[in-house]
């Protein structure tokens, strides 16, 4: 790929560690580009978050918003600061108004555990977990955000919203991954999640679902209540495969799955719609440690290799899912190798990890395994 066909990266690092994890990452990734032979990247870095609202009195710039429209990709760090707030008493989020904006209506939350990482669970299967939470992310519960009603000071509403278009595009494109992850080994059964015993919306939310399950034959189709998906989570989380969930159910779980695997410190994700998507670190902006060098890289890092495979499903690009192969390969070696993080009782920072990530990189497989 020559240098004017380069792939524009729309790099928005943010705030706290966001800023902190970001230069790594890209590192980590320019040096997978090279082991694989390609692709080649253009990152252009733009301002956005709460930094960027105390300094200019936007969060969002129009020039940003812009960019990330125009990118093959946005790679982001981590946005919001607890003492940087709108006037409404509401946090900094632009990562939510990109959701919204560039219609990324599938929030994919892999949980994916490190081998040689002690596991939460006792249970030695725990060691080897392979499921992924897809997150509803422009409507459900948070289509009230901003939007709330506050009645008298004495009573206070929210609204779920759930539509069949969105609804549609997401159950598809759960369907479609579980397609790829069974030609893998996986099981290939997908799993509403849902409250579709109490809540109109969320028995609509299960009736879409069954008429989309209805259009893939080779896929099973299954349903949990939210509070059952929890408790499955924690008893037998290795028998799952597809999750897929409204925005505010999928929130919490997500969270629950980034501590299954150590903490949000591993934990990527991506949000992906029709034509954009935008990869990100689960975590915040984490001020209690932000500027003393502790915050680990490795869920940016893995964010990072999404996008890479992303990018190459997207164009054609064998190399592109190659390097997120390897970046993937890489952390993995890495943690092998006794790098251990703060939040998992280590003393290795974000230099550390990234170098034992960097380091790794030429020595680990590239082929599917």
């Amino acid at each position: 790929m020559s240098e004017t066909n380069a792939l524009r990266i729309a790099v928005l690092p943010g705030d706290g560690i966001g800023i902190e994890v970001m230069g790594p990452t890209l590192t980590v990734i320019e040096a997978a580009c090279r082991r694989a032979d390609g692709p080649l990247l253009r990152f252009e870095t733009h301002r956005a978050g709460a930094w960027c609202y105390r300094d200019t009195g936007e969060a969002l710039p129009t020039s940003t918003m812009a960019a990330a429209r125009q990118a093959d990709a946005i790679l982001l760090g981590a946005m919001g600061w607890p003492d940087i707030r709108y006037p409404d008493g509401t946090e900094i989020a632009p990562q939510l108004d990109l959701r919204i904006e560039l219609g990324l209506y599938a929030g994919v939350r892999p949980v994916r555990t490190i081998p040689t990482l002690a596991p939460l669970l006792a249970d030695p299967r725990a060691r080897n977990l392979d499921f992924v939470l897809i997150r509803e992310s422009t409507e459900g519960l948070f289509a009230s955000r901003g939007k709330g009603v506050l009645i008298g000071d004495q009573e206070a509403r929210d609204t779920m919203v759930i539509t069949r278009d969105v609804s549609e595009r997401l159950f598809d494109f759960a369907f479609r991954l579980a397609i790829e992850r069974k030609r893998s080994g996986r099981s290939g059964v997908v799993t509403c999640v849902d409250k579709a015993n109490v809540f109109t919306s969320m028995a609509f939310f299960r009736k879409v679902f069954d008429e989309r399950a209805a259009r893939f034959k080779d896929i099973a189709a299954t349903h949990a209540y939210v509070d059952a998906m929890a408790l499955y989570m924690i008893q037998r989380p290795w028998t799952l495969d597809v999750l897929v969930a409204e925005n505010m159910f999928g929130d919490i779980l997500s969270d629950l799955g980034a501590g299954l695997m150590g903490g949000l410190g591993f934990a990527p994700s991506a949000d992906v719609g029709d034509d954009h998507a935008v990869f990100q670190p689960c975590h915040g902006t984490a001020p209690d440690i932000t500027g003393q060098g502790k915050a680990n890289p490795i869920a940016c890092i893995l964010s990072g290799a999404m996008m890479l495979e992303w990018l190459g499903s997207r164009h054609g690009l064998s190399a592109a899912r190659a390097a997120g192969r390897i970046i993937r390969n890489a952390v993995d070696a890495a943690v092998a190798s006794g790098v251990r993080s703060y939040e998992t009782g280590g003393s290795d920072g974000t230099r550390a990890i990234a170098e034992a990530v960097l380091a790794a990189i030429p020595l680990v497989p590239s082929a599917e395994a």
